[in-house]
């Protein structure tokens, strides 16, 4: 499916955060075909204020598209996940569904996990009722998920756990809809990720604040990212999970290629509430059903209803876990030098 937005309505809920922009940004740019419309769900009124005007500020003739289908088809919607009635005014007259809300902060789900389970699980389960349950045009639903889902020990890894198997289970009632899941890690840049959080230490002079020596992260562009859903949208069966293959590295090491040759010291801190020390996108039990599709890995569904794959030769022998680490600091370095300028290859 070379074009799977040709002509339809997208939704993508979460619009106003770092991938749901990201993706936005791409699906203006017909990449998938031309969408008859795309629609922002957030609950943030500031946020997607900024977000219009962002576009309306535009005038880099590289902008000319966006800023032209950004015009003639970008909408934005005000509603919440977790209100039914808001999530079913949203999808009544989508096609396409890319699903990125979430709580999706790590301590923050700690000291609120109910508040997590509200958005992540109850947001993902008025999705799925508004289609199970209407006469929507809704024809795929790619939801985002995340590595912490992956043998989880904190509450916004079990949330986002819970929710893939409940778009999984959805084909199952849902006969018109696909339903697929994208599955990745730290996504560079992006808020609450590490790299911001280097930058302004460095910038405040420091200490830069590492866990542990030994922590290790899948580190991800936002455009891989939104490749990994691109890809889903095009090909995904009902109830896969993509996981794109990702560069994986220490966070110490990320500390200092960030620092270069500045004296600031890097302070070891003890892992924070709900973290792990190494991230795996694919389990050891998820690996004997895991298979290659256009460079991605794909995780068929353990459910035998959905199972119409004949499993070829499984491509992972082991779990896919960030502890493989593939930058050392000189390639680090190189990897970050389109969110940090100054950084020159050692």
């Amino acid at each position: 499916m070379l074009h799977p937005v040709e002509g339809k309505n997208v939704l993508v809920t979460g619009g106003t955060g770092s991938l749901g922009q990201a993706v936005v940004r791409r699906l203006l740019t017909n990449e998938l075909g031309t969408p008859a419309r795309i629609t922002v769900l957030s609950r943030d009124e500031a946020k997607q204020h900024d977000m219009r005007l962002s576009y309306l500020h535009r005038r880099d003739a590289t902008d000319d598209v966006i800023y032209r289908n950004f015009r003639e088809l970008l909408r934005f919607r005000i509603g919440d996940m977790r209100d039914y009635t808001s999530v079913l005014q949203a999808v009544r007259d989508a096609h396409v569904v890319v699903h990125a809300a979430a709580l999706k902060q790590v301590p923050t789900c700690e000291y609120f996990p109910f508040e997590a389970v509200r958005t992540n699980l109850m947001g993902a389960e008025n999705l799925i009722r508004a289609i199970r349950e209407n006469d929507t045009k809704v024809e795929r639903v790619v939801g985002i998920s995340t590595d912490k889902a992956c043998k989880p020990i904190n509450v916004m890894g079990m949330t986002k756990a819970v929710m893939e198997r409940m778009l999984v289970q959805a084909n199952l009632e849902c006969s018109a809809c696909v339903f697929a899941c994208v599955r990745y890690g730290n996504v560079v840049a992006s808020r609450g990720s590490v790299l911001p959080v280097f930058l302004d230490q460095i910038r405040q002079g420091g200490p830069l604040t590492v866990t542990l020596k030994e922590m290790t992260r899948f580190l991800l562009t936002l455009d891989h990212a939104v490749d990994t859903v691109f890809a889903a949208l095009r090909t995904a069966g009902r109830g896969e999970t993509f996981v794109p293959r990702a560069p994986a590295a220490f966070v110490e090491d990320i500390a200092v290629v960030l620092r270069g040759d500045r004296q600031i010291p890097i302070v070891y801190t003890g892992i924070r509430p709900g973290e792990k020390i190494h991230e795996i996108m694919v389990s050891e039990e998820e690996c004997y059903r895991t298979i290659e599709r256009d460079g991605y890995y794909v995780i068929l569904p353990m459910l035998p209803e959905l199972s119409s794959n004949h499993l070829q030769s499984p491509v992972l022998e082991g779990e896919y876990c960030s502890s493989h680490v593939t930058l050392d600091q000189s390639s680090l370095r190189e990897f970050l030098r389109d969110y940090v300028p100054r950084l020159s290859p050692a």
